[in-house]
């Protein structure tokens, strides 16, 4: 089991939770702003220079509340803000290098409903902070902050940055070979009503493709309500009858993606982890022939990557934790299941649209093919994953009964295949993932540490 977090309001990606309920208040995000305010600003870096901050948003009704509160305290700080509005995490994470900004926030809850919100945090760098930072964090905002305040002729200025879509854009369509284009396919293109609703179909139309949009209508509370990749059926049903070449659903905040084959059928997160890492090893661009993947990871994707030359490193589940991989193993590429996937020689950051451009890349390219025929490169393992809720004061994972009961599980699945169960890191759930041979014995194994934590 995956060892638990004890932080009291950073979680495995950031702050979240529902918007006006602890943590998510505007009174907790000023706190937030001025604690990172003080611990990036002048008050620990001694720097004479400006320092600043840039902050973007998802489309969720929430983002009004949050992105004052958040100013307010970086201002009383002393540092300049940089509000770029509506802009997908990884825009954040590369405006803040650009900038030469000593932080970045982007408020958004990724794929939850619309009535969460979160803060990620990216250092000047443009990488989720460390756990150790993170804890650092957490003790100012319960300390005394007011000892840090700017002088009145200190206070930080707050400016809306022009257009930092167009900025994105083109960072990302220069991720994708200068001569290829995408005049021969016709795309499905779902935003979920989020952060790339006026920025994917531009993306895609500019390289030259045919492209049918959906989910780009936000009103503050429709983000991924029926759309996007956590709920991809209407962009299967619509790449059917468009008959297109693809559909691509991002999330709320276009970190990660979903693909959809030209048969409808969703493209599992691992089979795209092995495309682009056999894409990049054979074009001799895979550093080290080495993919970071993590724990969620099915057990055939390691097979399959090692029989082409390329070897893997698993880590905790959190696109965080597999960058951190990356930067210790000095490779390039490495992924989440779920369709986080890091592409480090453009982003420091999981980008589902820098991850599109590599897929479409492969389908454009001379030996071209369907998508439909590039996935079947191997076969995945049944896998099944299970959800049981809890209230928010306990965690079942300690309870050593529960403890016992899914060591014994492992102990009977041996080396034919494997158990997770772990606490979510932005939600009330323990997820449970039992991988194997045998489709019905995981699916009971599965379902018996399901009743037994619900039984504790």
């Amino acid at each position: 089991m995956q060892k638990q977090s004890h932080k009291k309001y950073f979680g495995t990606d950031g702050i979240r939770g529902t918007a006006n309920q602890f943590p998510m208040t505007a009174e907790i995000a000023l706190k937030v702003g001025m604690a990172l305010g003080a611990r990036f600003g002048k008050a620990f870096t001694n720097d004479s220079h400006r320092h600043r901050v840039v902050i973007g948003k998802d489309t969720r009704l929430s983002g009004y509340m949050i992105e004052p509160a958040l100013t307010s305290g970086f201002v009383a700080m002393g540092l300049d803000v940089f509000l770029v509005g509506p802009v997908p995490t990884p825009a954040v994470s590369m405006l803040t290098r650009s900038l030469r900004a000593d932080i970045g926030i982007m408020i958004s809850a990724s794929h939850n409903p619309y009535a969460d919100n979160g803060i990620k945090i990216f250092n000047r760098d443009g990488n989720k902070l460390d756990d150790d930072i993170e804890f650092e964090i957490e003790k100012m905002i319960e300390s005394n902050l007011e000892k840090f305040l700017a002088k009145s002729d200190d206070l930080g200025r707050v400016k809306r940055l022009e257009d930092p879509r167009g900025r994105y854009i083109e960072f990302v369509k220069n991720s994708f070979p200068k001569d290829k284009n995408l005049s021969k396919l016709k795309i499905v293109v779902d935003c979920a009503n989020g952060a790339s609703y006026n920025i994917a179909p531009t993306i895609f139309r500019e390289l030259g493709a045919q492209v049918i949009e959906i989910g780009t209508e936000p009103n503050g509370f429709n983000i991924n309500q029926n759309c996007g990749s956590t709920h991809p059926k209407l962009l299967q049903e619509t790449v059917i009858a468009q008959k297109a070449d693809i559909g691509i659903a991002l999330d709320g905040d276009a970190d990660r993606l979903v693909i959809v084959d030209d048969c409808g059928e969703i493209i599992d997160g691992d089979v795209l982890i092995a495309l682009i890492g056999e894409k990049l090893h054979n074009q001799g661009k895979l550093k080290k022939d080495l993919v970071v993947i993590t724990q969620m990871s099915n057990m055939a994707l390691e097979e399959y990557l090692n029989y082409i030359g390329v070897s893997t490193i698993r880590t905790n589940i959190g696109d965080r934790y597999v960058l951190e991989e990356m930067k210790k193993q000095k490779c390039n590429f490495g992924g989440e299941q779920s369709g986080h996937l890091v592409l480090s020689d453009y982003s420091t950051t999981g980008d589902g649209l820098i991850a599109s451009l590599q897929i479409l890349d492969l389908i454009t390219s001379s030996s071209a093919k369907k998508i439909s025929e590039l996935k079947t490169i191997f076969t995945l393992n049944p896998q099944i994953l299970v959800n049981v809720k809890f209230s928010s004061n306990a965690n079942p994972l300690e309870n050593q009964e529960v403890i016992n009961f899914i060591n014994n599980e492992n102990l009977k699945i041996d080396k034919t295949g494997r158990i997770l169960v772990r606490k979510s890191g932005t939600e009330n759930l323990v997820r449970i993932m039992v991988e194997g041979k045998n489709s019905q014995t995981i699916y009971e194994i599965a379902h018996k540490i399901k009743n037994k934590i619900e039984s504790v």
